[in-house]
């Protein structure tokens, strides 16, 4: 098996895509992504999907994510973060009363603006880029959940905050906003992703782990390809109708003798297993499921 997912906890330090290519070179493979940027300061799960397994990667980051994350209150930085230049400070810092009510006005459907550090492009460009050029532009507040916030204090003036929120969720823009609030301004001072795409930290290696394991046994801890769309339904083929389906024809379910509705999702299998997801859709002779992502060979 050459292909799958592997769950790494990424450490202090590293960007994403230094992780990316570290776990290529330790499984020997040519292709390989994450599910997800986190950050150089950030650890946490950060699944790896191998060869095949990285065409799922935007179904695995539709997913909620679960954070683990430290508030200090009384300073604002340009990044959101304690990394960054300081812009502003506050002696003054709000009762643990006022915080918790201000960080609980957080959950729910809300409008985030972007942070300028990010990877999100406008006009063409990262605003990290523009940023880090001395620009400032405007960006278009994004629609996001948060699932649920609780805030636990620390000290006078740090929180730490269990967050579980949608997929483009910025959790120092969430600091800053609460900061922000409470009128003293907060930061991010660390960032733990305990949960990503259904991975938890509680299953996931660090690549110094990895490092010291034969090949045999990092393979073993690869999750296969097909486990990542245990959710959705399995359909098995026939020899004939599988052969259409290979060949990016749509199967029609009163040929096959099936019922789903309109936009199902579903496992399409042969004999030699899990080859494609495919999709219901509404055809000219009727309801027919065509493979959509391909993850066998054709």
């Amino acid at each position: 098996m050459k292909d799958g997912v592997i769950v790494i906890n990424k450490g202090e330090g590293i960007t994403s895509q230094g992780v990316v290519t570290r776990v290529k070179r330790l499984f020997s493979v040519k292709k390989a992504g994450h599910t997800g940027t986190l950050d150089p300061m950030a650890t946490g799960v950060l699944p790896v999907m191998l060869g095949k397994a990285s065409r799922a990667s935007d179904f695995l980051m539709e997913s909620k994510k679960h954070y683990i994350a430290t508030m200090r209150l009384g300073i604002e930085t340009d990044t959101e973060d304690i990394t960054g230049t300081v812009l502003s400070e506050c002696e003054k810092i709000p009762s643990e009363d006022e915080v918790l009510l201000a960080a609980g006005r957080m959950v729910g459907e809300i409008m985030q603006i972007p942070p300028m550090y990010s990877a999100i492009k406008v006009g063409g460009k990262k605003l990290m880029d523009l940023a880090r050029d001395g620009k400032t532009v405007e960006r278009e507040p994004r629609k996001i959940t948060v699932y649920s916030l609780s805030a636990e204090k620390i000290s006078d003036s740090e929180y730490r905050l269990d967050i579980e929120c949608s997929k483009g969720t910025y959790i120092r823009t969430v600091c800053a906003d609460i900061g922000r609030a409470l009128g003293c301004g907060a930061a991010m001072s660390s960032l733990m992703r305990a949960e990503s795409a259904g991975f938890c930290i509680e299953n996931a290696y660090t690549l110094d782990e990895l490092e010291k394991m034969s090949e045999s046994d990092r393979w073993s801890l690869v999750i296969p390809t097909d486990r990542l769309f245990d959710k959705y339904e399995e359909l098995t083929l026939d020899a004939f109708f599988a052969r259409l389906a290979r060949h990016g024809l749509e199967i029609y379910l009163k040929k096959i003798k099936k019922s789903y509705p309109v936009g199902t999702i579903l496992r399409m299998c042969d004999s030699d297993g899990f080859f494609a997801l495919g999709e219901v859709r509404e055809y000219a002779d009727g309801l027919a499921v065509k493979p959509i992502r391909w993850f066998g060979e054709v």
